[in-house]
């Protein structure tokens, strides 16, 4: 026996079911990833904030993270650099920080979202991922001063970043060879890990003899 449905057929469903089709949510534990890394870059964007201002006010401030005279985070916050757009770089981080949180919680909530909004969002990790990448360069050879709150936002915005993009290619927001997709898939945790070990080994080696002496 077959049944045929008679009644009306609401207007805008097949839309709805496409735009649902072609929307990407995310695991938990890659929503997770994004509230934890957001908020560890955010934590180092508040406090780095908070002694920026402490500066302004007081220019023979010490911050608490100035321990030695290679981790030295008020070299790093009285630095041209550290106002690269006009105002202190922690500012910015207080509000893209935040943000990732946000899409993280979303995501926790069953949040899906379109292809263009996932490559906004590695658009923007980029772009940080890169900024940092630069700041890494002037801490290391230009200022000659290390900030430890700078280190944390900057492993937090590798793993974001690197995340983000395997997150993209495993669900071919962004499309690659299969061959590629397939080993970023299953050796996911090397990007990062690579990439931090190299930064840790550059600053290792930049400051040998006073990590030696």
């Amino acid at each position: 026996m077959t049944i045929t449905a008679t009644g009306p057929v609401p207007v805008g469903h097949g839309r709805r079911r496409r735009d649902v089709e072609g929307e990407v949510g995310g695991s938990r534990g890659f929503a997770w990833l994004l509230v934890i890394t957001g908020a560890a870059g955010l934590l180092a964007s508040w406090v780095i904030t908070i002694d920026k201002f402490k500066l302004l006010e007081d220019p023979s401030f010490t911050p608490g993270c100035s321990l030695n005279p290679v981790v030295s985070c008020g070299n790093i916050m009285k630095s041209e650099q550290a106002s690269a757009f006009g105002f202190p770089n922690p500012m910015l981080g207080l509000v893209t920080y935040a943000m990732v949180i946000a899409i993280g919680v979303a995501l926790l909530a069953g949040a899906r979202y379109r292809r263009w909004y996932w490559l906004g969002l590695n658009a923007g990790t980029l772009f940080g991922v890169g900024f940092c990448t630069w700041l890494q360069y002037q801490s290391l050879y230009s200022i000659n001063a290390l900030c430890l709150w700078c280190c944390l936002a900057w492993a937090a915005t590798i793993v974001m970043f690197c995340y983000v993009t395997v997150h993209n290619i495993k669900h071919r927001v962004i499309r690659v060879p299969e061959g590629l997709r397939k080993g970023l898939l299953e050796f996911h945790w090397m990007p990062p890990v690579i990439w931090i070990g190299i930064i840790g080994m550059l600053v290792l080696t930049r400051w040998w003899d006073f990590w030696t002496s």
